[in-house]
């Protein structure tokens, strides 16, 4: 099993535990980039891909723990856009 596969399964189990940068390596592995943002881009974080779909997501602070509702968010759409199954 290589790292994205354990990663997409540890992100399909939904963990009450699951980190900004497990989050950010998941979306990158299925081809999305960072976006950059203004010096005023606050918390909100963007990603996008080549075929023009943007995600956006709240980064966590203080903390690293990322909120279930993104957690939910995120797997909704990679069902729907058939990144999972």
């Amino acid at each position: 099993m290589s790292r994205k596969e354990k990663l997409s399964a540890r992100f399909l189990e939904q963990p009450k535990d699951f980190t900004w940068d497990e989050l950010r390596r998941l979306v990158k592995g299925f081809g999305f980039v960072e976006m950059k943002s203004g010096k005023t881009g606050g918390s909100r974080r963007k990603f996008s891909n080549s075929d023009g779909l943007i995600l956006s997501f709240h980064k966590p602070h203080p903390g690293n723990i990322v909120k279930m509702y993104v957690l939910k968010d995120l797997k909704e759409f990679l069902i729907h856009e058939g990144y999972l199954k």
